[in-house]
């Protein structure tokens, strides 16, 4: 037998997790599972934490690896919380993983008084951020950010594609103080290698520069921004797009400098309800800052969102790339 029979399959995700990728868009598979394998090989205090999840928030990759490492708590989302600050608490780095849904919603309370009011080292990485699911209200984690943003201390993260996960993680396993990630998982699009991108906790990014539109965005919305820039290339418009990636705490000096420039409409897009999220954070920071561009907002209605394709769904709420050029079309006259 040859060296590499001894080596392990290199897993990938469940045939389960639907993508948010386009037909034909390049993609990593398991960005976070792997990239926390890559962590943890650097820092022994690193374990990984799941409310029956595993296999659905891509731990399952950790898991493999580092079996004495992996807790499996159950279908009881706020006894991981406890448990992770616990664990916390005795020198560890726990990184959580559920739906966000179940971590902000269900758990909210052991958030705010176990993890965040005594400051301690856990990492909240939340699958099924926004509407990235088509299974209706109680799997669409639509207020998440909303939630996260009001708990004192804890840093909010929203990556856009594989890279930017992978590269988060190293970063919060790093940092230390209680994270909230949005975790994308399964065959994640990967589009901000074009970019010589690098992701740094706090700190926003200007991925293009326009002289028409700029697009303030986070998460998979990034990556729409730059889709819509390519359309709207065609002579209908110049786009920028400054992505995001940390919500709190929020880049204001380089959001304002972005929005002093004038003559250009200012757009914040992201994949969240309009109540509480990133397009709020924006317009007060300009609103303190005494700048008042031409502000749009692109952003999930205040509502219970349908069940469905996601595809549909993405359409009807106007967070599709088509959609969005249409309606920055619109906007621009």
């Amino acid at each position: 037998m040859g060296a590499d029979a001894n080596k392990k399959p290199r897993l990938t995700t469940s045939a389960m997790i639907a993508s948010i990728a386009s037909e034909g868009q390049r993609t990593e598979a398991a960005p976070f599972g792997h990239a926390l394998v890559a962590a943890a090989q650097q820092d022994s205090r690193i374990v990984g934490m799941t409310a029956d999840l595993s296999k659905y928030t891509d731990l399952h990759i950790f898991a493999r690896d580092f079996p004495e490492r992996h807790f499996q708590m159950g279908m009881a989302e706020q006894l991981l919380m406890a448990a992770a600050g616990g664990m916390a608490k005795e020198g560890l780095v726990p990184f959580a993983t559920t739906y966000a849904v179940f971590a902000t919603r269900r758990a909210y309370d052991f958030i705010h008084q176990v993890i965040a009011e005594e400051n301690l080292n856990v990492k909240i990485c939340a699958a099924l951020p926004g509407l990235t699911t088509g299974y209706g209200p109680s799997h669409q984690a639509t207020d998440d950010l909303a939630l996260m943003r009001a708990v004192p201390g804890l840093t909010v993260i929203d990556p856009c594609d594989a890279l930017d996960t992978a590269q988060a993680v190293a970063e919060i396993a790093a940092y230390n103080g209680p994270v909230y990630m949005r975790l994308l998982r399964g065959k994640v699009p990967l589009v901000l290698d074009q970019y010589d991108y690098r992701f740094e906790l706090g700190k926003a990014k200007l991925l293009r520069g326009g002289k028409d539109v700029l697009i303030i965005s986070s998460g998979i919305m990034t990556m729409r921004a730059l889709e819509v820039a390519e359309l709207l290339g065609d002579g209908s418009a110049d786009v920028a797009v400054l992505h995001v990636p940390t919500i709190k705490p929020l880049d204001e000096a380089t959001i304002i400098e972005e929005c002093r420039r004038s003559g250009r409409l200012v757009i914040v897009a992201e994949n969240h309800s309009t109540v509480g999220g990133l397009g709020e954070a924006v317009a007060l920071a300009l609103l303190k800052a005494r700048v008042h561009p031409e502000f749009r907002q692109i952003a999930l209605p205040d509502a219970f969102l349908d069940a469905g394709a996601l595809p549909t769904l993405h359409d009807r709420y106007g967070i599709s790339t088509a959609t969005m050029a249409a309606n920055i079309r619109v906007w621009l006259g």
